[in-house]
């Protein structure tokens, strides 16, 4: 066993290597998501293009980033980016997350609140695609990837759901018309879901393919909010009226109970898969007592 010194036992506590991933990550995608402003900023490309292609580049090296900083500083292979079985990773969580929204909007459907008001032009989808895309990635690279992979190696998979899905939820309470309903059930529709969906896979892409469905889906296509944020542009204009519980009102179906409890299914049932498939990982102080 390699002993450290103090300095090198800080830098290597789970802690520091959790405010460093987020500091360098943070920091990488927001300059380069500036980049809209500065080097693309151009007559010959519409606002909308140059927010994707910004969008892009900004979330490939807020990635980036992350792999290189982990791959030295922890001095191991990021599997949580491996390209193996990146297919199958990403069309079932595409599938998954847009089945978990569409049958939230069912149920709004179903109780006469949901309507389309016009069928837009395709490319109205390009504003919510990079929206989808920018916000799966750098949020799963954060959440999922740092707070939740560092946290559950020493807490173990149970606590560390816990952990990042309160911090998660936590977070959202500053986005616009939320609330403590809004808060709770994101911190289980994400919160709880998406770290499932890191367990099971061990891998980042099949809850970057979820959490990328989940918006897509609920603001290019059914046209509602997103967490409390009106889309501009979307493939349809619909109105969605009626009780809150089941609405979302304007925080958007995320807020509704139907959204919650669908979600918390699918969690349990990767938990449990998860289970027999002896990939939960247990707190630290279990392995020194099994020793």
């Amino acid at each position: 066993m390699i002993k450290r010194n103090i300095g090198q036992k800080i830098l290597h506590f789970p802690l520091t290597k959790i405010i460093i991933g987020i500091i360098v990550i943070t920091v990488v995608y927001g300059v380069s998501n500036n980049l809209r402003g500065g080097i693309f900023k151009t007559d010959l490309l519409s606002k909308d293009v140059i927010t994707l292609i910004v969008s892009v580049i900004s979330t490939f090296l807020a990635v980036i980033a992350y792999i290189f900083l982990y791959k030295y500083y922890e001095k191991r292979k990021i599997t949580e980016f491996s390209t193996n079985g990146i297919g199958r990773n990403l069309l079932l969580g595409i599938l998954l997350g847009a089945v978990l929204q569409s049958l939230t909007i069912l149920i709004i459907y179903l109780k006469g609140g949901y309507s389309i008001v016009s069928i837009n032009p395709f490319f109205y989808i390009i504003p919510p695609f990079a929206m989808a895309f920018s916000s799966a990635i750098f949020e799963e690279t954060l959440f999922r990837g740092v707070i939740f992979r560092i946290t559950e190696e020493k807490l173990g998979s149970y606590i560390a759901l816990i952990i990042s899905a309160f911090i998660f939820g936590i977070i959202h309470f500053a986005n616009p018309n939320s609330s403590l309903s809004a808060g709770i059930g994101l911190a289980i529709q994400a919160g709880l879901l998406l770290g499932a969906a890191y367990i099971y896979s061990r891998n980042l892409w099949f809850p970057i393919a979820i959490h990328f469905a989940w918006n897509f889906t609920q603001s290019a296509i059914f046209g509602a909010s997103v967490s409390g944020n009106a889309i501009s542009k979307t493939l349809i204009t619909s109105k969605i009226v009626g009780a809150e519980w089941f609405t979302g009102g304007k925080f958007g179906p995320e807020g509704s109970i139907q959204a919650t409890v669908f979600c918390l299914i699918a969690t349990i049932i990767l938990l449990i898969l998860s289970h027999k498939e002896g990939k939960i990982i247990k707190p630290y102080w279990t392995n020194l007592n099994e020793k």
